[in-house]
Order: C-alpha cells, then sequence, then structure tokens
C-alpha cells in the first residue's frame, strides 16, 4: 500500500514540501557551519593578538612583577569573564593568573611559536600559548577563550535554522497545494469532459488543450483511442447485425419446412428429403460455428503459432488434389508454380490457401486456369493465387476481408464459408505477422499473401 496519498494535489504539495525542506536544511546546514568556522576564526585570532600585546607588555616593562602590580594595563585587554590569562615560568609558579570562572590548566608542551589547541583538561576552553625568554626567566604566555558563549548563541541559532525550516516547510505545502489546485485545473476539466462520453457518445472528442503540452499530448492519445473504440464498437455492431442475418436465414429456413411438414402427414420419402435439406441448413450453421470459433482463437492476444519449414509447392499440391474434383466439374484447371518454402504453421497456411482457392474456383470464369505462385520480393516472400472472373469493383476491395461481407448477396451458395473465409485468412496473415491485399482488373483477380523475410526459408 502506497504512503502518499491518493490525491495527486496532495501529492504535488507533499512533495515540494520535501523538496523545500532538503534545500533549506542545505541552505541552514551550510549558513550554520559558516558562522561556525568564522567565529572559531575570529576567536583564534584574538587569542593570537592577544599574546602579541602581552609579549609587548612585557618587552616594555622591567619584569613580570611591574605588571602584576599594574593589573589594569592587561585585565582591561580581557573585557569579560570569558578570557583568560596565564604567565607562568620555568618552574611552573603562575606569576599571573585571570581566571574568573576557575577553570583547570593542563600542562602544555613548550612551544617557541603561538601555538592554538583545546583544553586536554576542558573541552570548552580554546588555548593559545607561546614560550619567550624574559631577563628574569623562561616564560610561558597562554591565552584562553572559554567557549560557553559561543555555544549557546550556536546552539539558538541552530533552533533558529530548525524553526526557519519547518515554517519553509509548511508555507511550501500550503503554497504547493494552492499551485498544484491551480495547475490541475485543465486536468480536472480533462477528466469532466471524459466522464461524459459514453456508448451513445463514443462521437465525442476531448478539447486539444494547445496552451498546455502534456495534456496536448494526453488528450491527442484519448482522442485516438476513443476513434478506435468508435471504430470497434461500431464493427462489433455490424459483425452482431451480419450474425444474425446470416443465422436467421438457415434458421428460418429449418422453421419453416418443419412447420410444412407438420401441417399434415407425409411420406417416408418427403420426410427424407426434408432431412436432407435440413442437413444443409445444420452444415451451414456448423461452418460459420466453426469459422466464428477459428477467428475467435487465432484473434486472442495470448494466442500462439506453432512454426515449422512448410514445402510450398508440396502444400499446394495436396490442396489442389483436393480441389481437383470441383474444378474439373467447371473444367478448370489448377496450376501450381510455388517453388519455395516457408517457416510457418502448416495448418493455418493450408487453411489460408484452402479458402483463396474455393473462392478463386467458385468465382472464376469456366474454362479458365487458377494459378498459385511464389514469389520473392523486397522485405519477404509473396504467395499469389489468380483467377480469371468478373472484375470485382474498386469500392468493394477495402471490404473484403471484413466478416460476413458480399459483394453480391444474392450470389449465396450452400457451401459458402457465411462470408467468413477471407475474414479468417486475415486473420491467419495477422497471426503470422503478414499481410495480405487484392487487385482485381481486365486480366483477372489475384490475391496475395505476403510473409516477412524472417518468415521465409
Amino acid at each position: 500500500m502506497s504512503v502518499w496519498p491518493r490525491t495527486l494535489s496532495l501529492r504535488l504539495a507533499l512533495m515540494f514540501a520535501v523538496v523545500s525542506s532538503l534545500l533549506l536544511g542545505a541552505v541552514g546546514v551550510y549558513l550554520y557551519q559558516s558562522l561556525q568556522r568564522e567565529i572559531a576564526w575570529r576567536d583564534d585570532q584574538a587569542l593570537l593578538g592577544r599574546l602579541q600585546r602581552m609579549q609587548a607588555l612585557i618587552g616594555d616593562s622591567e619584569s613580570v612583577d611591574s605588571l602584576r602590580t599594574r593589573p589594569q594595563l592587561y585585565e582591561n585587554m580581557l573585557g569579560n569573564r570569558d578570557n583568560l590569562l596565564w604567565i607562568i615560568d620555568n618552574t611552573g609558579q603562575r606569576l599571573i593568573e585571570i581566571n574568573p570562572i576557575a577553570l583547570p590548566l593542563a600542562s602544555l608542551a613548550p612551544t617557541s611559536a603561538p601555538k592554538l589547541a583545546d583544553s586536554p583538561e576542558s573541552p570548552m576552553l580554546r588555548l593559545a600559548w607561546v614560550d619567550i625568554p624574559s631577563a628574569e626567566s623562561h616564560l610561558t604566555l597562554i591565552a584562553g577563550k572559554y567557549l560557553g558563549e559561543r555555544e549557546q548563541m550556536l546552539s539558538a541559532y541552530r533552533w533558529k535554522v530548525c524553526l526557519a525550516v519547518t515554517v519553509g516547510a509548511l508555507l511550501a505545502f500550503l503554497l504547493g497545494w494552492l499551485v498544484s489546485q491551480r495547475g490541475l485545473k485543465p486536468v480536472r476539466q480533462l477528466a469532466a469532459r471524459a466522464a461524459t462520453i459514453d456508448v451513445q457518445h463514443l462521437h465525442v472528442r476531448l478539447e486539444p488543450f494547445k496552451d498546455v503540452s502534456e495534456l496536448s499530448a494526453l488528450s491527442h492519445a484519448l482522442n485516438q483511442m476513443l476513434s478506435r473504440l468508435e471504430q470497434g464498437f461500431a464493427q462489433l455492431s455490424r459483425f452482431s447485425e451480419d450474425l444474425a442475418h446470416e443465422m436467421r436465414t438457415p434458421l428460418s429456413n429449418l422453421m419453416g419446412q418443419t412447420q410444412q411438414a407438420l401441417d399434415r402427414s407425409r411420406s417416408s420419402e418427403e420426410y427424407q428429403n426434408l432431412l436432407v435439406s435440413n442437413q444443409e441448413e445444420y452444415e451451414r450453421l456448423a461452418r460459420m460455428i466453426d469459422s466464428m470459433l477459428f477467428l475467435a482463437r487465432t484473434e486472442q492476444p495470448g494466442s500462439s503459432i506453432k512454426r515449422e519449414s512448410v514445402d510450398l509447392h508440396s502444400l499446394v499440391g495436396q490442396l489442389c488434389e483436393y480441389f481437383e474434383g470441383m474444378a474439373q466439374e467447371r473444367g478448370i484447371e489448377l496450376i501450381n508454380e510455388t517453388r519455395d518454402t516457408l517457416n510457418a504453421d502448416p495448418d493455418l497456411l493450408r487453411r489460408a490457401l484452402a479458402n483463396l482457392l474455393s473462392n478463386a474456383l467458385r468465382y472464376s470464369a469456366a474454362d479458365k486456369p487458377v494459378t498459385i505462385c511464389s514469389l520473392h520480393t523486397t522485405g519477404g516472400l509473396e504467395v499469389s493465387v489468380h483467377n480469371q472472373g468478373d472484375v470485382i469493383a474498386a469500392e468493394h476491395l477495402p471490404h473484403l476481408f471484413e466478416r460476413f461481407y458480399r459483394c453480391d448477396p444474392s450470389r449465396n451458395q450452400p457451401d459458402d464459408s457465411g462470408g467468413l473465409g477471407l475474414a479468417i485468412v486475415l486473420s491467419i496473415m495477422q497471426a503470422h505477422g503478414g499481410k495480405v491485399s487484392v487487385t482485381s482488373n481486365h486480366l483477372g483477380t489475384d490475391f496475395m499473401l505476403f510473409f516477412p523475410t524472417d518468415l521465409a526459408d
């Protein structure tokens, strides 16, 4: 389950708040560290400067004892109780000590150059020291700075940074929510417009939203989807109407013949003729249902085909033998001019070519040959079925592969495929990733199956 709210405006506001918090926090940390380094550098410079001034006072005085009698000289240099000062001789005796808060002083390593370090006895004490020679003895000058006040100031600054980040995040959330509400207004308009589109209004299209490039692309994609849905719904409606029309004819024949036979007693021969007639209608319905089931299986998204190496000449030769009787009845010669092999499903390929051959024999002129040939072309292999018959009008050509489409419905024959034969051919070719096309002129009609290069051996 997502931790983000379902409302897009709240998601954007939260994201804006998180980004603002990270940005403000990074800026606050940078400023805090910069201030910390700057204050530490200034304190160190002040300690080193104090050492130099004490060296100057010792050099200008007759002895350290004379400085001890005039404490106002160096006490004024310290300024407040956080500044400390020690002057120690070579025996470890503290000749001068200004330590109002009584911090312990650890032994320090001798050094001829000024040195800075934190006190090992007290982490809150910063020290600067140097060893100098004098007329009386070897002296060690130590200047210290108690860091308590600095830490209090930095602590207050940290709280202010955290408070600023928190307030900034809240303001960023509120402003982000207001901005997202206003910015997502076109999305709500798009959703409201899309909500009005139903089955009866698939022709309605969404506004282009040209002022917003993202919504313009989205509305364009949705309009294309609506166009496809409208086309598919119209095709489904036509399919339902055609299916009802195709099934009504044999059912009406069956019902009419049966009712007529039941009007009065019939002879055995009449009943036998009725059963023969009904059998033809049953076979027609069976072929139609079988074709519809085949189309449903092949057009499923998850359907797969078994590809094998198929010898076209041998497969077409078997089909020519199968249709030889039908061809001889009309004096048609079947000519097999295929010479190639295909990597395809042999059963599906056989059915596609059988449908084309049956269609060619049905509409070819008598005593004219039907030729099946193959040809390698750019990008693949083309298998064509050519017959010489009546020219198909140009307005019918784009619709020949639609379900239940017929150029002349009055020419239905008992053994036809119910207007689904060419639709099955199209479905088979789509399953193989190929294409099917048709041309018709005074030289004859050609149905062409195009297989891409990866299927042509």
